[in-house]
């Protein structure tokens, strides 16, 4: 009879047990915990809720992270710090010499800025940029997804140069209506590709492969890998702005860009050659909306859409200069390293100065 109360009374205290225990909620987009293997960080850019894609050329693969940083914060902080290379070194603990900016994203929703870094000895970091402050940001025991790319060159494989190949597996990324879309090259004949890939990550994958007239080159590439792209509305259609190494500017229709198929874009301009585009996006400036674009060897362009949508040919013959829709050149902006928008009235530019410090500061769009 004691034995059997003393079952019973067990019995009783694993019901309560397991009536006070909380099922464990699964992990939104599919993410799970634990640390990412990633190798490199060839680019940057921000879904919904404080997701952080994360373009890994070396491991031909992109990561999503969840940051946790899903707080909406209406008003953006100005953003400016001097020798933020020095500062980002720092915190990593290291000099200013042994490290790469490789790409800034700004997260839509707290407007906090996320920098990632390559180390000379080829380790890759993580800083986010709050205030004034820069902090390293752990990718240990995450929520996280994975997605390895197709058809990606061989780690080993080169160019006719020798220069190795897989490090323009991923040239840019970016999120646009549930996809995370992805330049760079494949080991495909046309290797020019963009990825479209839905989020959350499943088994599904669809590249499409990229064609242009580059009319400083005089000739049509399949083969050069977009540098920088974002996506935007010309004329009522949705496309893929473009633009590559010498400067081209081209059109791709995102109807057009379904899996398995070779498009041919419309080059809308050409911008000079003996320069590479860093990074574009798409801002309101005094009443239009324009497109700006960080160079290496020029101060930024910039090209209304208005003047986009009213050029309705494409390049076709070979240019010296430039040619195609125009565009201005602001001379006080060259030298840019990374640049994202910060909020709608807002952008914010890592680049070079005068004396050759690196500086992060925040730019108005109308006094750009």
């Amino acid at each position: 009879m004691k034995k059997n109360y003393f079952y019973f009374v067990m019995l009783l205290a694993g019901i309560a047990l397991l009536a006070a225990i909380k099922p464990v909620e699964p992990l939104p987009y599919g993410l799970a915990l634990g640390t990412p293997d990633i190798k490199s960080i060839s680019a940057l850019s921000f879904g919904k809720d404080g997701i952080l894609f994360i373009g890994d050329s070396k491991a031909a693969s992109v990561f999503a992270i969840d940051t946790k940083d899903a707080k909406i914060n209406a008003a953006a902080a100005m953003v400016n710090i001097s020798d933020i290379d020095q500062k980002i070194a720092a915190a990593l603990g290291t000099q200013k010499e042994n490290i790469t900016i490789t790409d800034m994203a700004v997260n839509p929703l707290s407007k906090k800025l996320y920098i990632a870094v390559q180390s000379s000895d080829g380790s890759p970091a993580l800083l986010k940029v709050e205030g004034d402050k820069l902090a390293a940001v752990s990718l240990k025991d995450v929520a996280f997804s994975s997605v390895a790319l197709n058809d990606a060159y061989a780690e080993d494989a080169k160019d006719g140069r020798g220069r190795p190949l897989r490090v323009s597996t991923i040239s840019d990324l970016g999120f646009n209506e549930g996809k995370v879309l992805v330049s760079g090259l494949s080991n495909k004949e046309f290797s020019s590709t963009l990825r479209s890939i839905p989020f959350p990550f499943t088994d599904k994958q669809e590249q499409a492969s990229l064609e242009m007239y580059h009319a400083s080159h005089g000739r049509f590439e399949t083969t050069s890998p977009i540098r920088t792209f974002t996506t935007g509305k010309i004329n009522g259609k949705d496309y893929l702005i473009a633009s590559y190494t010498c400067t081209p500017l081209v059109l791709y229709p995102l109807d057009e860009l379904k899996p398995g198929t070779h498009v041919k874009g419309r080059t809308v301009a050409e911008m000079g050659a003996g320069n590479t585009p860093i990074d574009m996006t798409t801002i309101t400036k005094n009443g239009e909306t324009v497109l700006i674009m960080g160079n290496t060897a020029r101060g930024v362009s910039e090209v209304t859409y208005k003047t986009i949508a009213a050029f309705e040919g494409t390049l076709t013959e070979k240019v010296a200069g430039t040619a195609g829709t125009t565009f201005n050149v602001i001379p006080t902006l060259t030298k840019v390293m990374q640049m994202d928008k910060l909020d709608k009235d807002h952008v914010v530019i890592i680049r070079k100065n005068e004396t050759g410090a690196v500086d992060l500061t925040t730019q108005a769009n109308n006094a750009l």
